[in-house]
């Protein structure tokens, strides 16, 4: 999995990015909410329940930034610049932004229902049913299928942002208010990327499952993985892989035909689930929060430079 990077962001550490101090209270809070997602530690981007916390600061961060556009002292300074190509940059990002954010929803949803329908299966049937086989098939074929038809298109387009980014030309202006809210918006769409590619390099982990395993080829994945036991290595893994490692053990458990074994096995992974629907909920709550922002965001960018 990519890890959660924070290379976009130094390129803006050196410089002073403070918005005036006698503009409103409210630029104070977008300076606070940058510096605790920068203060963020990217060794810690490998659970969803870390990335949740990073999509919180994230719409709360916007929804200060929101504010701040609506101020008439920034909205005077903007509007004057409204041609210039670092402001179109901010405008055109806000787009991708939210088509992103979009794609994200759908794949969220997606794996909420099917992971609701593997609980509702196992909840009836014992895993040798086939509708419990079947649910984990579709399961792991819905995973395969959003990262290879959304999450991958999304994380191209963040490539792209960043290597756009990168591009963009020095601020080379007098107005102090003006240079402080492009550099403060710059360092926004930074760090949104890095959540973003963190995020769904997440949710696009590969699916190690694989169907109908032999007995030694399952035995030889968990002893290496730790399906069962809490060993390091598991610790370290992700909640869906955490998932998928114990669905294996699921079913070499069948395969064993030991039933206090297999019992075992399935409150495991009925605990995971269970784990994993709060967690991806969570991702639901936090991308719907973001995209209202994100489309308050657009209307006050797409207001200034119309006007």
């Amino acid at each position: 999995m990519v890890a959660f990077s924070q290379t976009p962001w130094s390129r803006y550490r050196d410089r002073c990015i403070s918005l005036p101090a006698r503009s409103h209270p409210s630029t104070i809070r977008v300076e606070q909410e940058l510096a605790k997602l920068r203060s963020l530690d990217s060794s810690s981007f490998s659970s969803i329940e870390a990335n949740c916390s990073a999509l919180s600061g994230l719409v709360e961060l916007y929804r200060c930034i929101n504010e701040v556009l609506n101020l008439p002292l920034v909205q005077q300074a903007l509007v004057s610049h409204r041609r210039e190509i670092w402001v179109q940059e901010l405008v055109d990002g806000s787009v991708r932004f939210l088509d992103i954010c979009d794609n994200t929803r759908d794949a969220v949803l997606v794996i909420k229902e099917s992971i609701r329908q593997l609980q509702s299966a196992i909840r009836r049937c014992k895993y040798e049913d086939s509708g419990v086989e079947n649910s984990i098939v579709a399961y792991i074929s819905l995973r395969k299928k959003i990262k290879h038809e959304s999450l991958k298109k999304s994380l191209a387009s963040l490539r792209q942002m960043d290597y756009t980014s990168g591009a963009s030309p020095p601020l080379q202006l007098e107005n102090e208010v003006t240079v402080a809210v492009i550099r403060v918006l710059r360092e926004a769409s930074s760090i949104t990327s890095s959540i973003f590619n963190s995020l769904l390099s997440l949710l696009a982990v590969p699916v190690h499952w694989r169907p109908k395993p032999s007995r030694w080829s399952v035995v030889s994945r968990l002893v290496h993985k730790g399906a069962i036991t809490r060993n390091n290595q598991a610790e370290r893994a992700n909640e869906l892989e955490n998932l998928d490692m114990a669905i294996e053990a699921m079913q070499f458990g069948s395969l064993r035909r030991d039933a206090e074994a297999e019992e075992k096995i399935q409150s495991i992974v009925r605990e995971r689930l269970l784990g994993l629907d709060s967690s991806i909920e969570r991702i639901e709550h936090g991308t719907e929060g973001l995209f209202r922002e994100l489309i308050h965001t657009r209307v006050s960018l797409l207001n200034i430079i119309t006007q």
